[in-house]
């Protein structure tokens, strides 16, 4: 499983693989792919270098990436513009409403927080700044293009930009704009996701653009990488299947125990997450957001500073029936947990099967 990302990366396998946990990501590295770290969750530059640090030294010197959530239009944020001022009241009430309907508990006597600003335009620029210090070999934007100058800076710094796409006339637009590697990333996604799905996606950007292509979304196996590949991928970008890995230790127990036991058809794509259509698994939390009655969700990044609390408090619960998770459709196959480095063996073993199998046919 080799194409020419391997020699442009230094890696052994085009597998690309997001993941908010540096544990997972330097793993991911070490198994001979490319290890992406999200920094969304990181609101302290100092904590993303402390992690990025830790990544260096346990990466075996093996080549890695961050992934941003940059906005190609700088919003007109401010130091004077209160954010949690913008809020209604009514979403305000109906939040805590739900949690108590839900019998989530409140947070302890001073914790609490103001929401993953890693949201936030200029805390994304921030953690450029630190990628940029260490020896990253790629930078993604979940969404989209970055702003030209970021694009032209990362760029000076001999790194390529990689950006996700769910439509053709997006990943035209991404490579006009400088952007090296579209991620052609279907309906099937976890995450903030389109709404085409990667049998018709990947294809239909790999004609529009002269740019390598990763497709993402609903890949979990050998099978289904060799079919993005046929669909004439380049690679494959995967950050589901990792969050039932041995090395994920973010969240809680509950978390992984609700992943482990759903289904295919166990997540909902809604904007009650950041206030951009995300899917996420099914819980009792997004579906009291669709009951007649519920407000919309706000636009980023209110919505996120609207439910940030409620997050913290949902994870503390450590009740399974109403976790708050970013996951795919392949959440049907995430049934166990295992090491990265088997969760890698497997999807290459049955990669070269499938691909063997298909020279067989007439």
């Amino acid at each position: 499983m080799r194409t020419s990302l391997c020699d442009e990366f230094g890696i052994e396998h085009p597998v690309f693989g997001f993941t908010p946990s540096e544990h997972v990501a330097a793993a991911i590295s070490r198994a001979g792919g490319l290890g992406v770290l999200g920094c969304v969750r990181f609101n302290d530059a100092e904590d993303l270098d402390r992690a990025l640090t830790w990544m260096d030294e346990n990466t075996e010197g093996k080549p890695y990436g961050v992934d941003i959530v940059m906005p190609a239009t700088v919003p007109k944020e401010g130091t004077q513009i209160d954010l949690a001022g913008l809020i209604p009241q009514s979403h305000k009430e109906f939040v805590q409403q739900t949690l108590l309907k839900l019998g989530v508990p409140p947070l302890p006597d001073g914790e609490g927080g103001d929401g993953v600003l890693g949201w936030l335009h200029s805390v994304a620029r921030s953690h450029v700044d630190v990628a940029l210090e260490h020896p990253i070999r790629l930078i993604a934007n979940a969404l989209g293009s970055p702003p030209t100058d970021v694009i032209e800076r990362v760029h000076a710094a001999g790194v390529p930009v990689a950006a996700l796409a769910g439509k053709a006339e997006h990943a035209r637009r991404h490579v006009a704009n400088g952007v090296d590697i579209v991620v052609a990333q279907g309906y099937e996604a976890g995450g903030h996701t389109g709404e085409v799905a990667s049998m018709v996606l990947v294809p239909e950007i790999v004609d529009a653009v002269d740019v390598p292509v990763l497709a993402a979304g609903g890949i979990g196996s050998g099978r289904q990488a060799a079919a993005a590949m046929a669909l004439g991928a380049s690679g494959v970008w995967m950050g589901s299947y990792w969050l039932t890995t041995a090395e994920y230790t973010l969240g809680n127990t509950s978390t992984k125990e609700a992943l482990l036991a759903a289904g295919s058809s166990d997540t909902v794509r809604t904007r009650v997450y950041t206030g951009k259509p995300a899917r996420l698994l099914k819980t009792r939390w997004t579906e009291a957001w669709a009951e007649p009655g519920a407000p919309d969700p706000l636009p980023m990044p209110l919505q996120n500073i609207l439910v940030s609390e409620a997050h913290l408090r949902i994870a503390r619960s450590d009740d399974p029936s109403v976790v708050s998770m970013p996951v795919g459709q392949i959440v049907g196959r995430m049934n166990d947990v295992r090491p990265v480095a088997d969760v890698m063996a497997e999807l290459l073993a049955e990669f070269d099967v499938t691909v063997e199998r298909l020279t067989k046919l007439r």
